[in-house]
């Protein structure tokens, strides 16, 4: 066991998580509460998902279930936080179309078996990634979009698509959302043993099998995020996901 499960587990991950919160109030990152309510949010529902996954790795009906409901909240997520009219719910897009070409031939190759205790952490890492940059991608697209109007304007006064300016103007800005994917991946090994090949090697796997998984995982990841930032980005410039003049305005 790589953590013993006890109450000092849960005083120092209380303490952690009040530090956190302290030191972003300290310094007015304005973010104080969504960390401590993210910790307990965290949490809870983790208590919830270890109690239910017993039931849901031994039925097809409630595995699919769970990888719909897994979907439905990061789309939710991603799009509120890139905005927050009607037209979030866009995000569903990037994350589908990165997550499920990915999902399908690890199905179809039989690299991945119709099993809960494997298709679930699978899914879950790959929704996870995807939903991280396609939020980030698109903040970072209407925040550029907003902040360089005027070169927008400047394009289309030289005659290119509303689209087309949009894009030389969001392209760049939208595609660092990749760079901590990237980052990690370079330097996996070197700098960080991530979860996956820990976890391999706790339950027995040799190093050479964790390696192999936790490569599959990167490579994945990083093949996700890539449909993801180009769709949201997309979007974006083509105006389907917006912001309203009043979020503009704050």
């Amino acid at each position: 066991m790589l953590l013993p499960v006890n109450l000092t587990l849960g005083a120092v991950l209380a303490v952690l998580l009040a530090a956190a919160a302290t030191v972003a109030a300290l310094a007015h990152l304005g973010r104080s509460r969504q960390i401590a309510v993210a910790g307990v949010r965290a949490a809870v529902q983790l208590a919830a998902v270890s109690m239910a996954i017993g039931w849901v790795v031994r039925s097809v009906p409630l595995l699919l279930a769970f990888l719909v409901l897994m979907y439905a909240v990061a789309v939710r997520t991603a799009g509120r936080r890139i905005t927050a009219n009607a037209t979030w719910w866009w995000a569903g897009l990037p994350i589908a179309a990165g997550v499920l070409p990915v999902v399908a031939a690890l199905l179809l190759t039989g690299l991945v078996p119709v099993k809960g205790i494997t298709l679930i952490p699978v899914t879950g890492i790959l929704i996870g990634g995807a939903l991280s940059v396609t939020a980030v991608g698109g903040r970072r697209a209407l925040d550029e979009l907003e902040q360089r109007r005027g070169e927008v304007e400047a394009g289309l006064a030289l005659g290119l698509a509303d689209r087309d300016a949009r894009l030389e103007v969001a392209r760049r800005p939208a595609s660092d959302a990749m760079l901590p994917g990237l980052d990690q991946t370079r330097t996996v090994g070197l700098v960080t043993l991530p979860g996956a090949f820990v976890g391999m090697l706790l339950g027995g796997a040799s190093p050479v099998e964790a390696g192999a998984v936790q490569l599959f995982v990167l490579v994945a990841l990083m093949a996700v995020q890539v449909v993801a930032v180009a769709l949201v980005l997309e979007l974006v410039a083509r105006g389907r996901l917006h912001r309203s003049p009043r979020e503009q305005g704050r």
